[in-house]
């Protein structure tokens, strides 16, 4: 990540951990300005995004974070997610995302986890 939309900016973050979600705030050229889940802002160059839709398991309570079997806060819950858990999200509906970690995939509410907004 970089202060500014070049490399000639100086570089002020080095993420290495793969699939973090990010959130696009801008567009200049072939750079994006992102925001991480911490609210950290700067620019980092397109080739180094992907156009997956991810998601992280917030720690706001500390617990793990229930995937259930339908979108419904009263369906059976299949796996659980520990905070700081990365994962693959599709199929989103007003207030569930299906929610994919390594091949396990349940529905979670979008408030237990930070990534890109709901389709609409």
């Amino acid at each position: 990540m970089r202060t500014g939309p070049s490399t000639e900016y100086p570089t002020m973050w080095l993420y290495k951990r793969e699939k973090l979600p990010v959130k696009i705030l801008a567009r200049y050229k072939s750079w994006r300005k992102i925001e991480d889940h911490e609210g950290t802002q700067g620019w980092m160059h397109a080739r180094l995004l992907s156009a997956g839709r991810t998601g992280l398991v917030l720690a706001t309570s500390g617990k793990p974070v229930a995937m259930r079997a339908m979108p419904d806060e009263n369906a059976k819950i299949v796996w659980l997610a520990e905070p700081g858990v990365v994962g693959s999200l599709s199929q989103c509906e007003r207030t569930w995302c299906l929610f994919d970690v390594t091949g396990r995939q349940g529905y979670v509410s979008i408030t237990d986890i930070w990534g890109d907004e709901p389709l609409k």
